[in-house]
């Protein structure tokens, strides 16, 4: 069978699992949101549901059989990523400005917990797939949803503090996050950009 026949292949399945835990995760986590109102869990829905959108391009790449197509998707990838870090840097400025009761944190602490299993399954899924495969975009799309790991485990930091009876800290862990996920748009746009150069 042709390589790139079984590439394609084994890139659509890669998509297609990851998709699928995202989703159920993002599925949940909404949920839990519409109880709570943590805007620490609502930008983690918002990066969860990015990233499972980035799977449109991979899919349309690994079709096409094509390594520039491919190349493409690794740039919307990084994009995706920018994107969701400003949405919750907008969020967090909000709340800061217009304070808003937190409740529920025991929920709030288990959307977190999932949030950071559904998507570091599929960083590693992903990551995996894309070493294997010689699949920037792929790999960039795993540092993506490890990123989005990193928001869920802050969730489960801001119900700590909001416990402790410090609702302020909530948007202030947002704009941590959207710190640590400007970090992490930066290393993918240099795996992505490292391989188109190559």
């Amino acid at each position: 069978m042709d390589r790139s026949i079984t590439q394609s292949r084994d890139g659509l399945r890669t998509v297609a699992i990851s998709l699928g835990v995202l989703l159920l995760t993002a599925l949940a986590q909404v949920a839990i949101f519409a109880v709570t109102g943590s805007l620490a869990l609502l930008a983690d829905v918002i990066h969860n549901v990015g990233d499972a959108l980035t799977a449109i391009p991979l899919s349309i790449a690994f079709l096409l059989r094509s390594r520039l197509a491919e190349k493409r998707a690794g740039y919307f990838v990084v994009g995706a990523i920018f994107i969701s870090a400003m949405v919750a840097a907008g969020e967090a400025t909000n709340r800061l400005v217009n304070p808003q009761d937190i409740s529920h944190l025991g929920a709030l602490a288990a959307a977190g917990a999932i949030g950071f299993l559904g998507n570091e399954l599929a960083a590693q899924v992903r990551t995996r797939a894309g070493r294997r495969l010689g699949s920037a975009a792929l790999i960039a799309d795993g540092q993506h949803a490890r990123a989005d790991g990193y928001v869920s485990l802050s969730v489960i930091a801001s119900a700590a503090v909001v416990a402790l009876g410090l609702p302020i800290v909530d948007p202030l862990i947002g704009l941590a996050m959207t710190a640590v996920i400007l970090r992490i748009t930066w290393r993918s746009w240099s795996t992505v950009r490292a391989a188109d150069i190559g």
